[in-house]
């Protein structure tokens, strides 16, 4: 036993030197109130290192005794635990606390005064933790348990697991942590900055290189696309005119070949009917033969099947003949055996009448021979007389056996029935009072369900009011961003666009002359206008309107100084506009067609002298409704043989253009569009502040928190949605439980019913089985009078036979005869009568082998032998017959065949030549018909090559490619040619240059209309002279490659697409030159700030992983305590509270708030008594609180086990019977672990092993012990027989009880 002695010197009550002990396994300390057992369990704290002021004390002085009378004591005082090894009884630790008399406390070891951390070690050496208390429960300390918060039994598992010994050191690690993130947060900023600034000048230096490089590679592109174009087309002529000479030849050789394939076929037709005609006549022939050979087949099977039957029969005859003759040997053998078996039972015979007359002379009664004859003809004839009583007496025999065997079938089945009654009785109670709790529980449940299920429908109310609330947020944004798309809002908030912007604000700023840009200053009247008026002012929209010419200088010399880009300028003063009298004229023509609309009319101007500005960027256009009105008004007969100057310019609402030259743009770009919808500023501006809002009020809804305070929202995000699933968790387990409580009552409620039917059926049965037992009864003494009259009678009968014989032989008991000589008697007659049976059935066997006569049976069977064989011979020869003459016809059936198959061959030889020749015929004609069409598409598609080479040169022409030649004296008509101009040219073309380029191009539009099917037209043979006065050698060796038409096809796009794509990145960029030096400069702040970020990540880095190392150490100490004893404590508390109603027990666990870092968070604490469903611990009473508790302090003594376990009341809130359970539990661990136990209850003591009394020496005012141990009673009574049942008062009188008194001594 751990725990053996507790030696005590003048400590609280103990006065004196007292020795407590022996303690058992499982000992219990009792005693009246005030007798001094709590201070017992507070000397045993005290030993084991639990501070004072837990001792109901404040300080050491307290705890010495004082005499009565005696205020100031000069006592000191002690306490000693003596602790047993239970692996080696013969090591003994004693530990002990002193208090001198000055108060000072010193701990002890085996009597060596030690310091208290290694006095902490030594317990902690024998299982025993100080901070944990692994070892102790107070008074109180049960009910503190059942009470304590989640976040106290973290604390309190924090302790247990010494995961509190890290809250310093994790503390420490988190604060550091997050002083190194915040120190790299602010790294990461201001690189950030620096990284900002650098990617803007790296843009800039990019852009410039970039412009550089793009002008170079669009030049590049250009001469490589049309070196290409040219390169391929050229041989592919040259290709497709060689292909039609030989194509042309082929076609001859070709027609030949089909007259010769026609004479061919006509041959082969002629040879293949031929040959059909003659396989015709030797299939009739085949038939012929075939029908004869058939007609045979019948007689050839029957034949057969003779045969077969005469080799059976001849087999049979001469199988029976064998056996004939094995019988003839064998007839003297048979002969002697059968005469020596009628010897041995003519002497079995004999010795048995031997035996029957030796039994006759040993028996009393002795009869002669003829007086047995005469005996049982008498007894023959009484058996006749007596025949009808014994009748009688047999059926009353039957009916009174019948009857007491229904008795006792009644009987038992009574018993049957009253056993059945009690037990459905029993059942009936049982799902009465089932039914009774299960409809409480479905009451119960049905309210918990709809107070749920309110709550639960508010809360999806709540969020289907902000679903339909998103959904309506969501549509209206999605038209606003479809709006903004339409109106191009997107290109307005490009960085050219924001740089544009922010230079005439410059220029406004430093020139007051400056307006603005003119698509600013002016607005079309309706919206159906946009896009027209975008296409009648083309560029000058974006033009700037200045107020004289000399501000247009000034502000182009400020933009060239700080190199901000380019610009148009529209200065007021010099701005030539359309004269007023034509623009009248024109709206005087215009003004009775809605139609059409002067695009000066359709203007809005903020500012009338930015009026002059419209005119000239959109002069005399006019607005139509579509191009048919454009056409009607420009080429109609009024304009057909006008001058130009009386020629309008039309732009129609869509986009298209008819110029005053009569050229036609239809079509409208994407920068158009974008153009087009840059009025819509205010517009805009509303949708933009509509959008915000509205996404300002959908984060609201995101948040689940509208119309909350911004710590509110944060604090309640997710919180609804974690709600509504915990609401339909709850809700769906209430639904299932009601089900499942609704199910169980159905099913309880039809058992009570089946079970009550089944008593009243019960009782009804009973009833009539008691009836039925009191008629049989009545009825077995009625047929055992009948059975005793029956006797009577036959013994009547019998003796009128029996006494005359009687008198004669003087034989007086004949049923002593029969018993006596009878029995044997007819053993004798029986054997003999076997007997002689068997000897006359030896003797007839015997003379019938002496008859037989074997010769002549065998003379019959050969005759019989040789006329099967003569039949059999001549029906073999009438076989052979049939067979030679089948023979003979079979095979001249397959020389016939032969013949037929050296004929078919040689028609399907024929067919087959008729096959291959129409089939060489059809395919003759088809590569006729296939050379005929090659020879058309080629003449196509070298029509269309042809075109397309003139197409090639024009075009190369037209965009001014760079192309090289190989005769450059030549120049003026290669097709190099330069009529490039000036990008200043381009942009200052007025109006009319524009017209003549479009009739340039008209005209060359007409040369394309030429036949090139003529190869020796001049223009043909023009562009192949200029084709091949082209240099290729530039040309990449992978572009003179062939491909396939798609991958033509996909080349040609990528070079116009790349073509487009750097044109438009050349007329969209206004690069700053002078970006790299800034950008070098950056780059140096930039490698400066790199390595303080580095450093500051690191040391982030380093603190983190010691945070984390720290972090999993102390989470891996507490979720080790929690994962053992919340295993353990589900199994110590079904074993506490199983019992024969509940052998499953009940169920506890513990949960963890924050299962990463428990620490953090709290611990639930839920148990669920036998029969009850899970609640929170205020919920339970009193003593399923203490349980719990109990349990819960097992589980956490299991953890670390300590070698003893001492409890002070902890069964105070028990009833008797939780006690009983408890008492149970201590027993069973008690041969794991010493358990000590302060009760006041005598259920719970008496199961103890030994006990410790604690009473008051009122003289002395201090408290005396007794001890006792129990279990030696446990022995007596088990070795008296006795019940081995102690009682809790009366049996501890007669019990020897074994005191220590100060001294130590033992009183008796």
């Amino acid at each position: 036993m751990p725990v053996t002695y507790l030696e005590l010197e003048n400590f609280k009550s103990y006065a004196g030197k007292q020795i407590i002990g022996p303690f058992q396994e499982f000992t219990s300390v009792i005693g009246p109130n005030g007798s001094g057992k709590s201070n017992l369990m507070d000397a045993i704290s005290f030993v084991l290192g639990v501070q004072s002021r837990h001792l109901r004390s404040t300080q050491l002085k307290d705890l010495i005794f004082r005499p009565p009378g005696n205020t100031r004591s000069n006592l000191r005082a002690r306490a000693t635990l003596v602790y047993q090894d239970a692996n080696d009884p013969n090591v003994e630790l004693r530990f002990s606390r002193v208090i001198s008399t000055k108060g000072t406390g010193e701990y002890q070891v085996n009597g060596k005064t030690v310091s208290f951390a290694k006095y902490e070690e030594a317990l902690k050496d024998i299982g025993v933790l100080l901070k944990g208390r692994n070892f102790l429960v107070f008074q109180g300390d049960v009910e503190s348990t059942a009470r304590k918060s989640p976040k106290e039994l973290v604390e309190w598992f924090e302790e247990i697991s010494s995961s509190a010994d890290l809250k310093e050191s994790y503390n420490e690690a988190l604060e550091k942590m997050q002083e190194t993130e915040a120190t790299a947060r602010a790294a990461a900023q201001k690189q950030k900055g620096i990284w900002k600034k650098r990617r803007e000048l790296k843009g800039q230096k990019e852009e410039a290189d970039k412009f550089r490089g793009l002008v170079e590679s669009k030049a590049k592109l250009l001469t490589d696309f049309f070196l290409w174009q040219l390169f391929h087309i050229r041989a592919d002529i040259e290709d497709k005119e060689g292909g039609l000479d030989e194509m042309g030849e082929e076609m001859d050789e070709v027609n030949q070949h089909v007259e010769e394939m026609t004479e061919k076929v006509r041959l082969a037709k002629k040879d293949a009917s031929a040959a059909r005609n003659a396989t015709s006549k030797l299939e009739k022939k085949r038939v012929k033969l075939a029908a004869e050979i058939d007609k045979c087949q019948p007689s050839i099977i029957k034949v057969q099947e003779e045969v077969k039957n005469l080799e059976k029969k001849i087999a049979a005859e001469k199988k029976t003949q064998t056996k004939i003759t094995k019988e003839a040997e064998m007839r003297e053998e048979t002969l002697k055996a059968l005469e020596k078996e009628i010897a041995e039972y003519t002497e079995t015979e004999e010795h048995l009448q031997q035996e029957y007359d030796d039994l006759k002379k040993q028996s009393e009664f002795s009869l002669t021979e003829d007086q047995e004859a005469e005996y049982e003809r008498i007894r023959e004839a009484a058996v006749v007389a007596s025949a009808k009583p014994r009748q009688t007496l047999g059926a009353a025999n039957r009916k009174l056996d019948s009857a007491r065997a229904k008795a006792a079938t009644l009987s038992e089945e009574m018993k049957e029935l009253m056993a059945r009654k009690h037990d459905v009785s029993n059942k009936v109670k049982e799902l009465t009072e089932r039914k009774d709790i299960l409809e409480e529980s479905i009451e119960k449940t049905k309210k918990e369900l709809q107070s749920r299920k309110d709550e639960l429908e508010s809360l999806q109310k709540s969020i289907q009011e902000d679903r339909e609330k998103r959904i309506a947020i969501d549509a209206e944004l999605e038209q606003i961003n479809h709006r903004l798309r339409d109106m191009r809002d997107d290109r307005r908030s490009t960085d050219n666009e924001a740089r544009i912007e922010e230079t005439i604000a410059s220029l406004k700023r430093y020139f007051p002359g400056v307006k603005g840009r003119l698509v600013k200053l002016c607005q079309p009247t309706m919206k159906r206008y946009d896009l027209a008026v975008t296409v009648a002012g083309g560029k000058d929209m974006d033009a700037v309107v200045v107020d004289t010419k000399q501000t247009a200088f000034d502000c182009i010399q400020y933009l060239r100084t700080n190199q901000i880009g380019t610009a148009t300028f529209l200065p007021l003063d010099s701005l030539q506009v359309p004269n007023p009298a034509s623009t009248e004229s024109i709206r005087a023509m215009l003004e009775n067609d809605s139609r059409y609309r002067l695009a000066c009319d359709v203007i809005a101007c903020s500012d009338d002298s930015v009026k002059k500005a419209v005119m000239y960027a959109v002069g005399n256009s006019v607005v139509c409704e579509n191009l048919d009105c454009a056409r009607e008004l420009c080429f109609g007969r009024n304009n057909s043989g006008g001058s130009e100057e009386s020629r309008m310019k039309a732009v129609t609402l869509g986009g298209a253009v008819i110029s005053k030259a009569g050229t036609m743009t239809g079509g409208v770009s994407n920068d158009d569009k974008a153009r087009a919808g840059r009025w819509n500023d205010r517009e805009v501006e509303n949708l933009r502040k509509r959008k915000e809002e509205l996404e300002s009020n959908l984060s609201e809804i995101d948040s689940g928190a509208a119309g909350l305070a911004l710590t509110d929202r944060r604090t309640s995000r997710g919180g609804r949605t974690s709600k509504l699933e915990e609401l339909r968790n709850h809700v769906g387990n209430l639904t299932n439980r009601l089900q499942y409580t609704e199910s169980d009552l159905e099913f309880t409620k039809k058992k009570l019913k089946e079970q009550n039917v089944l008593l009243t059926s019960t009782s009804e049965q009973e009833e009539k089985v008691n009836k039925s037992i009191k008629a049989i009864e009545s009825e077995i003494v009625s047929l055992d009078e009948k059975v005793q009259r029956a006797i009577k009678l036959v013994k009547e009968a019998e003796e009128e036979y029996f006494g005359p014989f009687r008198k004669k032989t003087g034989m007086k008991d004949f049923r002593a005869y029969d018993e006596a000589v009878g029995k044997s008697r007819e053993e004798y007659l029986k054997k003999r009568r076997t007997i002689r049976e068997h000897l006359e059935k030896l003797k007839a066997q015997k003379k019938y082998e002496d008859e037989r006569n074997f010769d002549d049976i065998l003379s019959k069977k050969e005759n019989t032998l040789q006329s099967l064989k003569k039949k059999l011979s001549d029906t073999k020869s009438r076989e052979e017959d049939i067979m030679k003459s089948l023979s003979e016809l079979k095979a001249k059936l397959a020389d016939l065949e032969s013949e037929i198959d050296e004929a078919v061959a040689v028609e399907k030889s024929k067919e087959t030549e008729v096959t291959t020749a129409q089939e060489g015929y059809k395919v003759a004609q088809a590569e006729q018909k296939k050379i005929g069409k090659m020879i058309n598409t080629e003449e196509s598609n070298l029509e269309r090559l042809r075109a397309k080479l003139h197409e090639t040169l024009q075009k190369a022409r037209v965009e001014e490619a760079e192309i090289p030649l190989l005769d450059l004296e030549d120049s003026e008509e290669s097709v190099g040619q330069s009529t490039r101009s000036s990008r200043t040219n381009r942009e200052n073309q007025n109006d009319d240059d524009l017209q003549q380029g479009s009739v340039d191009m008209m005209t060359q539009g007409t040369v394309a209309s030429v036949h090139f099917s003529q190869p020796d037209d001049s223009r043909v043979i023009k562009d192949r002279n200029d084709a091949n006065m082209v240099d290729f050698s530039s040309l990449r060796s992978e572009l003179k490659q062939r491909i396939s038409e798609k991958k033509e096809k996909d080349l040609h796009n990528k070079f116009t697409d790349d073509i487009e794509k750097i044109t438009a990145q050349i007329d969209g960029m206004t690069p700053n030159m002078k970006a790299g030096d800034a950008f070098d400069a950056v780059l140096e702040q930039l490698e400066e700030c790199n390595e303080d970020f580095n450093d500051a990540k690191n040391a982030a880095k380093m603190a983190t992983m010691k945070f984390e190392e720290i972090k999993q150490e102390r989470s891996k100490k507490f979720n080790d305590a929690f994962q053992h004893i919340a295993t353990a404590l589900t199994t110590i508390y079904k074993d506490m509270t199983k019992s024969s109603k509940h052998p499953l027990g009940g169920n506890a666990y513990l949960s963890l708030d924050d299962a990463e870092e428990p620490y953090n968070g709290g611990i639930k604490f839920t148990a669920m008594p036998p029969m009850k469903r899970y609640r929170d611990m205020e919920y339970l009473s009193g003593g399923e609180k203490t349980i719990a508790a109990l349990a819960l302090l097992f589980a956490i003594h299991s953890y670390h086990p300590a070698p003893f376990f001492v409890m002070d009341e902890v069964d105070a809130a028990l009833d008797n019977v939780n006690v009983l359970k408890l008492c149970n539990y201590i027993r069973q661990r008690s041969k794991d672990f010493q358990c000590i136990v302060i009760s006041l209850k005598d259920m719970f003591y008496e199961q103890s092993q030994s006990l410790v009394g604690i009473c008051r020496n009122v003289a002395t005012n201090s408290s005396r012990t007794l001890t006792l141990d129990l279990t030696k009673f446990d022995r007596d009574q088990n070795t008296e027989g006795a019940s081995g049942k102690r009682s809790r008062s009366s049996s501890v009188g007669p019990r020897k009880r074994t005191s220590t008194s100060e001294h130590g001594s033992k009183l008796q």
